[in-house]
């Protein structure tokens, strides 16, 4: 029986062409796009959830003082990878918790530029403003006094300083003037150099032994709230520039201690160079499978029957269950019985001959082979080309008779 139908049924028409093409489309543009979105989201979060780091833009973040440096020139970069610890421009870290895992990143930046930005307040989510806070209060002190701990150990107080200008280093710029917050957070702590003193002497910016490591103590010089007064902002700047690294090419505000750095990821590396190129061609190689597999080339064409018409099909067939159930030895003695027989037809043999008397009438025709000892090779035979060799040999007996 044909494999193709001859007619069409009601059901081929379930679904136009047109209507399932559609549907793959989208269902492949919607996969491609959860992709690329899997790949890049970690990148694609926008920060404003009223932490106090450099992509908020909450009163207690410092998204201000990034989108400052980067209107001045000074090419601010935001650190989510944290292979980009080892620069040598300096790090801002903005640790939120005195719980932080900074093992690892003051392993990297203890001998680097880095300026480490203690936690002051506790905040509450704005409902009527999203990325906004209400500052709540003031955090408890061992917050910011187990940032650094216990490597660094440091002890924090809160004063009122009534506004006053903040004192620096003589041979600081004359620029870098911060004026104190009202609540002002101070550190104390051994191997601590005062870079930045309240009225009464507290430490507000400390440099903590030989090295550009640097922790500040008040979190508003820099903070969304510190950058609407015009004259902090540009202390701000001044600071982060005097605490760079000399030549330093940007300053680095690090948000993995925030949680939203990112890993390498072997999904990402599909769409980044030099990756790109051989996803490209694995895509184009797809596609065109796609439309070979879907694409018609003319007419179907009607496939043979499994099973033909004719005798020349069914002796076919028959030999091929012969050859599979490996039964082809066994084909000799009936062979010789089917030749015997039509011999006894066509040489007229008596009636009353039987077995080996019909054997020596066969014998004694002439001919160069003899009819036994053709039917004794067909009945020894069990490779296939043996059989086939006896069978022929007798076909050609019978046939050297007859002509």
């Amino acid at each position: 029986m044909s494999d193709v139908s001859t007619t069409r049924g009601a059901a081929d028409s379930a679904f136009e062409v047109r209507t399932v093409a559609i549907l793959i489309a989208v269902g492949i543009v919607a996969f491609l796009a959860m992709v690329v979105l899997g790949a890049y989201a970690p990148d694609l979060r926008s920060g404003r959830n009223g932490g106090a780091h450099a992509l908020s833009n909450a009163a207690v973040g410092f998204g201000g003082i990034v989108r400052l440096a980067e209107a001045t020139g000074r090419n601010p970069r935001i650190l989510r990878d944290p292979r980009i610890l080892r620069t040598e421009d300096l790090v801002v870290l903005t640790p939120e918790r005195a719980d932080t895992d900074m093992t690892k990143v003051l392993a990297q930046r203890s001998v680097k530029p880095t300026l480490v930005v203690l936690p002051k307040w506790a905040t509450t989510k704005d409902p009527q403003h999203s990325g906004w806070v209400n500052v709540a209060a003031l955090l408890p002190e061992r917050e910011p006094q187990g940032v650094l701990a216990p490597q660094y150990p440091l002890v924090v107080k809160r004063y009122r300083s009534g506004g006053r200008p903040l004192k620096g280093l003589a041979w600081m710029p004359a620029t870098m003037r911060f004026v104190a917050p009202r609540a002002v957070q101070t550190i104390t702590g051994p191997g601590f150099r005062p870079l930045l003193t309240d009225a009464a002497g507290h430490v507000v910016l400390a440099q903590i032994g030989k090295h550009p490591f640097y922790v500040l103590a008040d979190p508003d010089l820099l903070s969304n709230v510190g950058m609407r007064d015009a004259g902090q902002a540009r202390a701000a700047l001044d600071l982060l520039d005097w605490l760079n690294s000399t030549g330093a090419d940007s300053v680095v505000f690090d948000v993995t201690l925030n949680g939203f750095g990112r890993a390498p990821s072997p999904l990402k590396l599909m769409f980044d160079p030099p990756f790109l190129a051989m996803t490209l061609a694995i895509a184009a190689a797809a596609l065109l499978a796609g439309i070979q597999a879907t694409a018609t080339f003319g007419a179907p064409r009607r496939r043979p029957r499994a099973i033909a018409f004719g005798k020349a099909a069914l002796i076919d067939n028959a030999a091929a269950l012969v050859r599979k159930a490996g039964r082809q030895g066994g084909l000799g003695p009936r062979y010789v019985e089917v030749v015997r027989d039509r011999a006894v037809g066509v040489f007229g043999v008596p009636v009353r001959m039987r077995d080996d008397a019909l054997d020596r009438y066969l014998d004694a025709l002439s001919g160069r082979a003899r009819f036994t000892t053709l039917a004794e090779q067909a009945r020894t035979a069990r490779h296939p080309r043996d059989m086939l060799a006896a069978a022929q040999a007798l076909h050609h007996w019978l046939w050297e008779k007859t002509r």
